[in-house]
């Protein structure tokens, strides 16, 4: 799987793509998440999802009873579940067991992200659905202690307070997406409700477990996809389950964005099932780190959406490599939250703030501080803006390419390899242990 002959690599980048020459060098592969089809018929898929669930006797249907309370929680914006293909063929199910529009609130499980507005609900919900219970949709707000409740502490000490009309409705149904995450292990699942409905103070103390106890480092027990010894996955589990998680449902998306599998049933079990599903789909097994990464996040509109590119892209390259990263960030570094931690500008004072006060966008800045200073980048993102991060923005991806493989070369690489990365967002790159 070795070229040496000199090859072009064509990127994508918003609509339209981007192409250079790679200047010699050995290309090691193309790194590219597994192409897999949209379910068939996928109305008949997630019907049968539901009614035959994973690691359960009874389907939500037999669970509920008429009079219930029901509290739905689906993600917000920055998440692709398509949880509005779900809906119709839930909300229809619920209907025939005796459920009543009025006994059911969605809730957005926005962690400390900004609240939806209406035209995202729309997106989130479909229209019909959202104009069906749009006076029955919250936005949790992590920063409003009246609408938190107390459910109990978590062994390694997190006081869990979660969303109160989520905790006080008769039944919970979690909804989202299994992801790899980059320190919580996988995203869906238990992650719908912790961080997803939890407060700021509770999202903090799990998400300072991220560093390491004795010293100044990420915990290197703290990966992704890792979840056995891994505390922050453990901890927003245990934390999880002192709530009464009803039933789960967990797509999985394709490269396309569309549903490659769907998973429904106990917390536990139907997230196993998805997470195991997403790893298949993916993440990749490479024999060595490269002396240059080639990668594109096409669809990103600011940084903190392509910092995943960023740490996925960084599992491929040797420390003293290059990356390469095409992305457009036409909105800039992500929000003032953000900039306002990568504006700290070092390892050590960023850490020293994560332990005063963790919360997420400090974790994405305190991760770009190490990968970012050996990355060229070529976006639409302000110069500035690019500096701030500690990376160097390049006006071509030609120039980049040059750039990255004349600095290895000048570093001692004689014989440079590569890998591209045209999904890198999405495609998670593990060497052996």
């Amino acid at each position: 799987m070795v070229a040496r002959t000199t090859k072009k690599v064509i990127l994508p980048y918003g609509s339209t793509t981007m192409e250079a020459e790679v200047p010699g060098g050995r290309e090691l592969a193309t790194l590219e998440v597994a192409d897999v089809p949209q379910v068939p018929d996928l109305t008949n898929a997630i019907r049968k999802a539901i009614e035959n669930p994973i690691g359960l006797e009874k389907n939500i249907y037999e669970i509920v009873q008429p009079g219930e309370t029901v509290a739905i929680i689906v993600s917000d914006g920055t998440r692709k579940t398509h949880v509005d293909e779900i809906l119709p063929i839930l909300l229809g199910g619920l209907a025939g067991a005796g459920i009543r529009d009025e006994d059911i609130t969605f809730v957005f499980s926005t962690g400390t992200h900004r609240a939806t507005n209406a035209e995202e609900q729309k997106i989130i919900l479909g229209e019909d659905i959202y104009q069906r219970f749009k006076n029955q949709l919250v936005n949790h707000d992590a920063h409003d202690p009246s609408t938190h409740v107390y459910i109990g502490t978590t062994a390694r000490g997190t006081k869990v307070k979660i969303n109160k009309q989520v905790h006080e409705a008769d039944r919970i149904i979690a909804t989202g997406a299994a992801v790899l995450h980059y320190f919580g292990g996988y995203g869906g699942g238990r992650k719908s409700v912790v961080p997803g409905v939890a407060s700021v103070d509770t999202i903090a103390t799990n998400h300072a477990m991220n560093l390491d106890p004795d010293s100044d480092r990420i915990n290197p027990a703290v990966r992704i996809g890792g979840l056995d010894g891994n505390p922050v996955a453990e901890d927003l589990l245990e934390a999880t389950k002192l709530t009464h998680v009803d039933y789960v449902i967990n797509t999985v998306m394709n490269r396309d964005s569309q549903i490659a599998g769907i998973f429904a049933g106990e917390l536990d079990a139907a997230f196993e099932a998805a997470r195991l599903f997403a790893h298949e789909l993916f993440a990749v097994n490479i024999p060595e780190q490269a002396d240059v990464v080639i990668a594109a996040s096409a669809a990103s509109f600011n940084f903190v959406q392509t910092h995943k590119a960023l740490f996925n892209s960084y599992q491929a390259v040797k420390p003293e490599g290059r990356i390469v990263l095409v992305t457009p960030c036409t909105e800039g570094l992500g929000g003032e939250q953000f900039a306002k931690w990568i504006r700290l500008g070092n390892r050590s004072a960023i850490i020293a703030g994560l332990r005063e006060q963790s919360e997420i966008n400090g974790q994405t800045a305190l991760s770009t501080v190490e990968k970012a200073p050996i990355t060229l980048m070529v976006t639409d993102m302000d110069e500035e803006d690019v500096q701030t991060l500690g990376a160097r923005k390049v006006a071509t991806l030609q120039e980049a390419v040059d750039l990255a493989f004349s600095e290895v070369t000048a570093s001692g690489a004689s014989d440079p390899n590569y890998y591209s990365m045209p999904s890198a967002a999405y495609t998670v790159p593990f060497l052996p242990e």
